[in-house]
C-alpha cells in the first residue's frame, strides 16, 4: 500500500513592525504572504472597515518612500529591513471630500484626525496661526474631555505639542500667553465627545488649502516647474512658490483615461472637442508610478462616491448610526449622572459650609455658656458671700436687739427707782409736814430735832440733787442705735444665650429636569471668533518671520478667498483653455 506524498508546509516566517500613529503591531508572516494579506490582517486587527482609504508606506532599500503593493508579496517588493524586522507605517492614502459626510467608523476618523494633526504640526500642511489655535483648543477636548479649571492648571498646555513651530516662531507671545487663548476655546467646547471633538478638528482642516493634497515636482512643455497636486476631487496645478492657490484644475470627470511612459505623463480629458491631452515631465520614472497610483486610487473613489452606496458602506452606516444613537444615550446617562454629582457635590459642599457655620455658631454658643457658666459661679459665690454677710448682720441685729432690750430693761428699772424714791420723797416729804405740825405742837421736839432736821435736810437735798442729776442725766440720755441694713446684694441680671440647636435641616431636593440634551452655546460664530484672534495677535507678530504662504494667506483673506472659491475660480472655463494655459506657463509666472 503506496502513502501519498504530502509536502510538509513551509514554518518559515518573518517578522513584521507595523506603526499607527496611536499604536505599534507586530506580526510574524509566512514569506509567501502578499501585501494585501497583511493589510487585512492589520485593519480585522485595529476593527478598521473603511479600508480604502488607507495603505501601507515603508521605505525601500534606497531610501525612498513607497507605498506596499497588495497583489504582490511583501518580501518581493524591496522593503528595507531595520533591526530584524520589515518596517511599515499605516498612513490614509486618500482623503475624502466631506469628511462629515463620508468618515462614517470612530476608528477611522481617529485615524485621520491624528495624521491630519501631525502633518499640520510638522507644517507639511499649512496651517493660519488663528485656525491652529482653534484647531489645538479641540485637539485639547479630545485628549482631556471638558475643561476643568481644578485640572487644568496653569502650564499643564506648555508641555503639549498643540501649535506648529512656525507660528509661535512668527509672534512675540510666551507659551503661557498661547495657552491662555488656547484656553479661552477649551472652555468653550463643554459637552463635546472625543469622537465630536475630532470631527469639529477635520471639518476645521479640510477647509485648510493644502488638506488631502499630495505635491509632486513636474515640468510643462516650456520647462517651467509647477507642482501637480492630486487632490480627491482632480489634479491641481501650483506655481513653484504658491502650494495655496492653484493657477487651474482638472476634475476627476472631466479626465478619460491617465498614462506615463518613462518621464512623460500624459492626462486625457473628455473633451471632443479638445482631444489635445495634458502633457507634463516628472523628475523621476518612480514618481510617475507614484502619481499614477494615486490618481487611479481618487478617480475610483471619486467615482465611487457619485454612485448609491454599496450595502457594506449602508451597513457600516446604519451600524455607526445606532452606535452613535447608543452612545447619546449613554452620554445623556452620563451627563445627567455627572450633573447629578456636580448637585450632590454643591449640596455637599454646601452643607459642609453650613456644618462649619454651625460649629462656628456652636463653638461661640460653647464659649458663651462657658463664660455664663463662669459667670454664674461667680454670682453663686458672691450670694453665698452675701448670704454668710447676712447671717453675720442677722447675728449682730438680734445681739443689738438683746443689747437694746437690755437697755430698755435697765431704763425702766431706773425709772422705777425714780419713782420709788419719789414716792419716798413725797413720804419723807408727808412725814416733815407732819413733824412739822408736831412741831409746832412740841416746841421742845422741835427745837432739840431742828438740827438733826437741818442736817437731815441738808443730806436730804444732796441726796435729792444727786438723785436728780442722776435722773435728768438717765432721762436725757438717748441710746440711739441704728439698725445695720444688709448690703443690698447685687442683682445680676444672667443673659440668656440662645443655644442654635442643629435644627430640622431642610431636606435638600434631589430631584433634576428631565432628560435634554445640553447644546455648544458660543457666543460668536467661528469665522468671528477667528477673525477677533487674528486682530489681536496682529500686533505681536514678527515680520521678518513670516513665510511667503503667510502673505499669501493674508493677501487672500483681505480679497475675502477661500479655498473652495479659489477652485470654483480656476476650474472656470473650458477644458482646452485650462490645458492651453498650463502649456502657456513661463517660468517668470510662477513667481508670486
Amino acid at each position: 500500500m503506496m502513502v501519498p506524498f504530502r509536502r510538509k508546509k513551509s514554518n518559515k516566517q518573518f517578522p513584521v513592525k507595523v506603526c499607527t500613529f496611536d499604536s505599534e503591531l507586530e506580526f510574524h508572516l509566512e514569506h509567501r504572504a502578499t501585501g494585501r494579506f497583511l493589510f487585512d490582517l492589520i485593519c480585522r486587527t485595529i476593527g478598521l472597515r473603511e479600508t480604502w482609504y488607507f495603505g501601507l508606506q515603508y521605505e525601500d532599500s534606497k531610501g525612498n518612500l513607497s507605498w506596499l503593493k497588495m497583489d504582490k508579496k511583501v518580501l518581493d517588493q524591496n522593503v528595507n529591513i531595520t533591526n530584524g524586522s520589515c518596517m511599515f507605517i499605516f498612513l490614509a492614502k486618500f482623503f475624502p471630500e466631506n469628511v462629515a459626510e463620508e468618515l462614517v467608523q470612530e476608528v477611522t476618523q481617529h485615524l485621520f484626525f491624528l495624521q491630519i494633526k501631525q502633518a499640520i504640526l510638522s507644517m507639511d500642511v499649512y496651517c493660519p496661526p488663528e485656525a491652529s489655535v482653534l484647531l489645538a483648543s479641540y485637539a485639547v477636548q479630545a485628549k482631556y474631555g471638558d475643561y476643568d479649571e481644578a485640572v487644568c492648571k496653569p502650564g499643564m498646555l506648555i508641555s503639549e505639542n498643540l501649535l506648529p513651530q512656525r507660528v509661535i516662531d512668527q509672534y512675540q507671545m510666551t507659551p503661557q500667553m498661547w495657552e491662555e487663548r488656547i484656553k479661552t476655546w477649551y472652555a468653550d467646547h463643554r459637552g463635546m465627545s472625543r469622537d465630536e471633538a475630532e470631527m469639529e478638528y477635520l471639518k476645521i482642516a479640510q477647509d485648510l488649502d493644502m488638506f488631502g493634497v499630495n505635491y509632486f515636482p513636474i515640468t510643462n512643455k516650456k520647462n517651467t516647474e509647477v507642482w501637480l497636486g492630486v487632490t480627491a476631487l482632480g489634479l491641481n496645478i501650483y506655481n513653484k512658490e504658491n502650494k495655496l492657490l492653484p493657477v487651474t484644475t482638472f476634475q476627476w470627470n472631466e479626465i478619460l483615461h491617465i498614462s506615463f511612459d518613462d518621464r512623460k505623463f500624459v492626462v486625457k480629458t473628455n473633451d471632443s472637442k479638445n482631444p489635445k491631452p495634458v502633457i507634463f515631465y516628472s523628475q523621476k520614472l518612480r514618481i510617475n508610478k507614484l502619481i499614477l497610483d494615486l490618481c487611479v486610487g481618487n478617480h475610483d473613489l471619486y467615482m465611487k462616491r457619485r454612485k448609491p452606496d454599496t450595502m457594506e458602506i449602508q451597513q457600516m452606516k446604519a451600524q455607526a448610526k445606532e452606535e452613535k444613537q447608543r452612545r447619546q444615550v449613554e452620554r445623556n446617562k452620563l451627563t445627567r449622572e455627572k450633573q447629578l454629582r456636580e448637585t450632590a457635590e454643591r449640596e455637599k459642599a454646601a452643607m459642609e459650609q453650613r456644618l462649619m457655620q454651625l460649629q462656628e455658631e456652636m463653638r461661640a454658643a460653647n464659649e458663651a455658656l462657658r463664660r455664663s457658666e463662669e459667670a454664674a459661679e461667680l454670682l453663686a459665690e458672691k450670694n453665698r458671700l452675701a448670704e454668710e454677710e447676712a447671717m453675720l448682720l442677722s447675728h449682730k441685729a438680734q445681739e443689738v436687739e438683746q443689747e437694746i432690750s437690755r437697755m430698755r430693761m435697765t431704763a425702766r428699772k431706773t425709772e422705777e427707782e425714780k419713782m420709788y424714791l419719789e414716792r419716798k420723797t413725797q413720804e419723807a416729804e408727808l412725814l416733815t409736814v407732819r413733824m412739822m405740825e408736831e412741831s409746832r405742837k412740841r416746841a421742845l421736839e422741835a427745837d432739840k430735832l431742828k438740827n438733826e432736821l437741818i442736817h437731815a435736810r441738808v443730806a436730804e437735798k444732796e441726796a435729792k440733787e444727786k438723785l436728780l442729776n442722776f435722773l435728768s442725766r438717765t432721762s436725757d440720755e438717748s441710746i440711739l442705735i441704728t439698725p445695720s441694713s444688709s448690703p443690698e446684694s447685687p442683682i445680676h441680671e444672667m443673659n440668656s444665650y440662645d443655644l442654635l440647636a442643629d435644627g430640622d435641616m431642610e431636606q435638600l431636593s434631589l430631584e433634576i429636569e428631565k432628560e435634554r440634551v445640553e447644546y455648544l452655546a458660543k457666543s460668536k460664530q467661528v469665522q468671528n471668533q477667528l477673525k477677533e484672534l487674528r486682530s489681536e495677535i496682529e500686533q505681536l507678530k514678527i515680520g521678518e518671520n513670516q513665510c511667503p504662504l503667510d502673505d499669501i494667506n493674508a493677501e487672500q483673506l483681505r480679497l475675502g478667498e477661500t479655498k473652495y472659491s479659489t477652485l470654483k475660480k480656476v476650474k472656470s472655463g473650458s477644458t482646452k483653455a485650462r490645458v492651453a494655459f498650463f502649456e502657456e506657463l513661463e517660468p517668470e509666472e510662477s513667481v508670486v
